[in-house]
């Protein structure tokens, strides 16, 4: 039977913040629910790790390179395939809702939806104005309670005789994270643990994660909402930011976990539940303090990885944990096989069906997830970057300097040489703070990471 397919989405949620991930800084229990009554994929990985090209990766289940959508300035051409169209030309009815983020108007619109209502842009926490199907609407409220109040609006006026394919995005907890006044008091009387990375000194490590503008120290009044206070040592300025930003970015994800408890809702009043499969993923992960950073771009764990967990009653098993290689590249295979759809030969991903169903061996499943940072000057100072990351080690090739908007070379990168590789062995350093790339112990280890990145960058057509 072809599943209903509810796939919700956040933007910057790294698993630190979900408590069936291990989280020891807050709760998430619907995100826990969907993993207790199926799967917590513990290996699943972005190819790109930065926001419109993630969803471009996802929607299209091509490579950054392919879709066209390499960087934030780089909007999408919704004239080419996607999975969206796959679903609707086979019977499905679809909806996208909340956050698109990969360009507005002609060609930019989300193309293959019987039904889009979205963001201009990143857009607001309050009070969006948003374009339901070309026609600019202004709502009142709250945006993650608006998209899941929207979302249940359109699961009520559906084609009943369909199954339905719906993008639930939320824009939390993208910063400048702003809460809910339901939330806006959470965590006020508790400090929130120091990661154990969080005064990483960068030792043997590239230039180009030593020198970038995502330190915790480069966070501004802005985003902690008040200056730092008077007579504090750097080490405490450093941490009192940290406290200020990831409360209200925690704040946010509490919202967007009353939002898919509300859905969770919908769908076993409805009856629903039993022939829908529910997804809850963000579009990559994010520093939560990790390595002193916010923010994402780096091939580095915290903002590589992606939390990933799914249900579909009847078809995955409860309480299944999955450390099988996965990346966003797969997502739109897969929700191609739950609709007993055959995957289109433009699309490089491979269904995940069975191995999130246990029909297969992990330990047989793909190794490897290829990735590649194109964005070489603007907002952050991350260098350009590609590698692979295996089950057991990570390589990264740094390719340049990174350069501000006006492009300017990032303060501490000037005269730099270029590429810089770094090397993780993760059977022993999964914390990725060990560069063993010149190890004399690794040389073997080097050529064949090497030699399997550039077969997957021939086989990507990168």
């Amino acid at each position: 039977m072809k599943k209903n397919i509810l796939f919700i989405m956040s933007d910057d949620h790294g698993s630190q913040a979900i408590s069936c991930y291990g989280s020891n800084i807050n709760t998430t229990p619907n995100i826990d629910k969907i993993a207790q009554m199926g799967a917590r994929l513990d290996a699943c990985h972005c190819t790109n790790s930065i926001c419109a090209p993630s969803r471009a990766v996802i929607l299209t289940g091509k490579h950054s390179h392919l879709n066209g959508v390499t960087t934030l300035e780089t909007n999408i051409d919704s004239r080419q395939p996607n999975v969206a169209k796959e679903l609707q030309k086979n019977g499905y009815q679809t909806a996208i809702i909340g956050k698109w983020h990969m360009g507005n108007g002609g060609v930019h619109n989300p193309q293959g939806f019987d039904y889009w209502n979205i963001f201009h842009g990143q857009g607001p926490y309050f009070d969006p104005l948003m374009c339901e199907n070309g026609v600019d609407v202004q709502y009142s409220g709250y945006s993650t309670e608006l998209v899941t109040d929207i979302t249940i609006d359109f699961l009520d006026k559906r084609d009943k005789e369909k199954p339905f394919f719906i993008m639930c995005n939320h824009k939390a907890p993208h910063r400048n994270c702003i809460p809910s006044p339901k939330h806006a008091h959470l965590y006020d009387d508790i400090d929130l643990p120091i990661p154990e990375t969080f005064h990483d000194t960068y030792e043997g490590r590239s230039d180009a994660v030593k020198f970038n503008e995502m330190s915790i120290d480069d966070l501004t009044d802005n985003d902690t909402k008040k200056p730092v206070p008077d007579g504090l040592s750097p080490k405490q300025a450093k941490e009192w930011k940290y406290q200020q930003y990831f409360k209200d970015y925690l704040r946010c994800v509490a919202s967007v976990d009353d939002s898919i408890g509300q859905l969770l809702d919908y769908l076993e009043d409805h009856d629903l539940m039993k022939d829908t499969m529910v997804i809850y993923t963000s579009d990559q992960g994010f520093f939560i303090g990790d390595h002193g950073l916010f923010d994402k771009r780096y091939m580095l764990e915290e903002s590589m990885k992606m939390p990933f967990v799914v249900c579909a009653q009847g078809d995955i098993p409860p309480n299944s944990v999955i450390d099988g290689m996965v990346c966003n590249l797969d997502f739109a295979p897969t929700f191609l096989d739950y609709a007993q759809i055959e995957k289109p030969e433009y699309m490089q991903g491979v269904s995940v069906k069975n191995l999130i169903e246990g029909t297969i061996s992990q330990d047989t499943w793909i190794n490897d997830v290829y990735y590649r940072y194109w964005t070489a000057n603007g907002e952050h100072g991350v260098a350009p970057h590609y590698g692979i990351r295996t089950k057991d080690f990570k390589i990264i090739c740094y390719l340049d300097s990174a350069k501000d908007f006006a492009g300017n070379i990032i303060k501490g990168q000037e005269n730099l040489s270029w590429p810089q590789w770094e090397l993780f062995d993760l059977r022993t350093d999964l914390e990725e703070l060990n560069n063993v790339y010149s190890d004399s112990k690794y040389q073997d280890v080097v050529s064949m990471m090497k030699d399997r990145l550039f077969e997957l960058k021939f086989q990507y057509k990168d």
